[in-house]
């Protein structure tokens, strides 16, 4: 079976829920992106704009100041790059520099040049999340009749949408968007209705890392002390066979996906 991807998160921010402020500058990014490269991480993930419930957003000009310099060096450095980013500009921006998926947390909801953008680029991946709303009150929309269902439907219509704009079927990866416009017991039940959620036929990304629905389960506060359970997340969904999971660590996952591989042959 195909190895299940490791997505490194490195988010250029003051204010990312788990990390916020320990990579802002690019000196700690770029130190931060040659540790996962050690480790063994298959795509890092740069983002310039907090998307935690309640993030204020940022200004396109700020956006690519702190993404591109850190994108280009570890383009350098030989890493495969994706940019996270609802910016059709900014996405474009990282293309030019050697970002090879992009990473939209509004499935194109946010930016309708999106689409374009990557019917002109073929040979960039695209990771489609559902989506409802931005940050600042995506929690009012965590209403669902049936959340698995609903995210199914939701998703079927983005990646309708996209293919409209160009794209090729190959280029899309889903993600169903855990802890976006969703309750804990939302995260929960899509964790477990995935095999529903890969009916519509493309490869599913998981971003739970150290989330506050993990949280909520364990009585853990601090992000940092969601990590074990995140690596259990990781094995139970390796042996699911998801695409990839995108994390803030990456060695350990790495290694909980070597157990799998290794049980299951």
């Amino acid at each position: 079976m195909p190895r299940t991807l490791v997505m490194g998160i490195l988010n250029v921010t003051p204010d990312s829920f788990a990390d916020g402020g320990k990579h802002f500058d690019f000196e700690s990014a770029i130190v931060r992106g040659k540790e996962m490269i050690a480790e063994g991480v298959d795509i890092i993930d740069v983002g310039g704009e907090s998307t935690r419930p309640g993030a204020e957003r940022v200004s396109e000009e700020e956006e690519k100041a702190r993404v591109i310099p850190v994108i280009t060096e570890l383009v350098e450095l030989g890493a495969t790059v994706s940019v996270d980013t609802m910016r059709a500009s900014t996405a474009e921006a990282a293309i030019g520099m050697g970002a090879t998926y992009v990473n939209d947390v509004s499935g194109g909801l946010a930016d309708s040049g999106m689409g374009k953008l990557l019917a002109r680029n073929p040979a960039v991946q695209y990771i489609l999340m559902h989506w409802r709303g931005h940050s600042k009150n995506m929690n009012e929309l965590a209403k669902y009749e049936d959340v698995v269902s609903d995210v199914k439907e939701e998703l079927d219509k983005r990646v309708i949408a996209m293919l409209k704009s160009g794209l090729s079927e190959e280029q899309i990866i889903l993600d169903p968007g855990i802890g976006f416009a969703k309750l804990p017991i939302h995260n929960w039940d899509i964790l477990r209705g995935l095999d529903r959620l890969s009916l519509l036929g493309y490869p599913i990304l998981v971003g739970a890392s150290r989330k506050r629905f993990i949280g909520d389960l364990l009585g853990a506060n601090s992000p940092d002390d969601r990590e074990a359970a995140t690596i259990a997340l990781t094995t139970l969904l390796a042996a699911r066979e998801i695409w990839g999971v995108r994390t803030h660590s990456v060695k350990a996952h790495r290694d909980a996906i070597a157990v799998v591989e290794e049980m299951e042959k």
